[in-house]
């Protein structure tokens, strides 16, 4: 049996994970670590800030966008691309200068439960934004999926 028969035609698109040398030049909070590792006391903190973005993995495929996160208790959420609403990124200046984001995806489907799910401090975000989006088309498409969106009147 081969490999695409076992997965279902499921092509991984893209792994990523949050850069944390971008983290620390391209955030307040980074500075803010950095400043408190010159007095020692940011050490321990900027390992465990290391060990959470080396122990989070977001996978994009032509079919799902899975965040794993977690080292003892580890966490998998999937969400369908049909399924996603409206992807979008937030960076601030510091953010855009070393050029990462944080990707912020709604959806329908229950992982987000009515919220949204982020991918933090992503080199890129606005490219992979972009990439995304043009996933969720193509998923919506191969599905016949259309989007329908009820206002409460009245």
């Amino acid at each position: 049996m081969d490999q695409q028969s076992i997965t279902g035609g499921e092509n991984e698109i893209a792994t990523i994970r949050p850069s944390t040398i971008r983290w620390i030049f391209g955030s307040l909070e980074g500075w803010s670590v950095l400043l408190f590792c010159f007095v020692l006391v940011g050490l321990p903190i900027l390992a465990l800030i290391w060990i959470a973005h080396l122990c989070t993995k977001f996978t994009i495929t032509n079919q799902r966008v899975k965040i794993a996160k977690g080292i003892i208790f580890r966490t998998v959420d999937e969400i369908e691309l049909y399924r996603i609403k409206d992807v979008r990124v937030n960076y601030s200046l510091l953010n855009q200068l070393f050029n990462i984001g944080t990707i912020t995806i709604h959806s329908s489907d229950f992982t987000s439960k009515g919220g949204s799910l982020q991918l933090r401090y992503v080199a890129d975000a606005r490219a992979i934004r972009e990439n995304l989006r043009n996933l969720v088309e193509q998923a919506r498409r191969s599905r016949g999926v259309r989007e329908l969106d009820l206002d409460r009147v009245g």
